[in-house]
């Protein structure tokens, strides 16, 4: 999973909807997603996981976005797969990080796994992501292990974490 963004229970909130993300938001998802990562997922990668039951992809959006706002302000992606959700991929806009954009897509899909049965919620977080891993924490993940340079690009490890729901 990768997750540049910092939150902190603490740090101002803002004004937003959390919902599916439709065929119309791509733009706003694959700007995100550009400014988010070195190495973004592709516009066609996107494409697929709105295509696939099993996938999900959640976002945060201002309530009616003004002049000069963005349309987006994170995303997330997660799998259901029988009674397990994973977290696949996790950003937030730069200029809205440390805002709790990220802890209430977490929150949502956590829900939302729930009611559709899931029991146990994984992902991978980079080991040098701290605010990260601190947010998993902080909603009551674990570490379970680590999978050697899952990051190839930049040979970094990640952690595996784990929440039973």
């Amino acid at each position: 999973m990768r997750v540049p963004m910092t939150e902190g229970p603490t740090k101002p909130r803002l004004e937003l909807s959390i919902r599916r993300m439709a065929s119309s938001d791509l733009d706003s998802v694959m700007r995100v997603e550009r400014l988010a990562f070195k190495n973004p997922w592709s516009r066609e990668l996107f494409q697929r996981e709105l295509l696939h039951d099993w996938s999900t992809i959640l976002i945060a959006a201002p309530p009616g976005p003004g002049p000069g706002e963005p349309s987006l302000y994170g995303f997330l992606i997660y799998w259901t797969v029988h009674d397990e959700l994973h977290i696949l991929n996790i950003a937030t806009d730069p200029g809205h990080r440390r805002k709790s954009v990220a802890r209430r897509l977490m929150v949502a899909a956590l829900e939302q796994g729930r009611s559709r049965g899931a029991r146990l919620v994984t992902l991978e977080v980079r080991r040098s992501n701290l605010p990260a891993i601190t947010l998993y924490r902080d909603l009551g993940f674990h570490a379970v292990g680590i999978r050697p340079n899952y990051y190839a690009d930049e040979g970094e490890d990640a952690v595996v974490m784990n929440l039973d729901l």
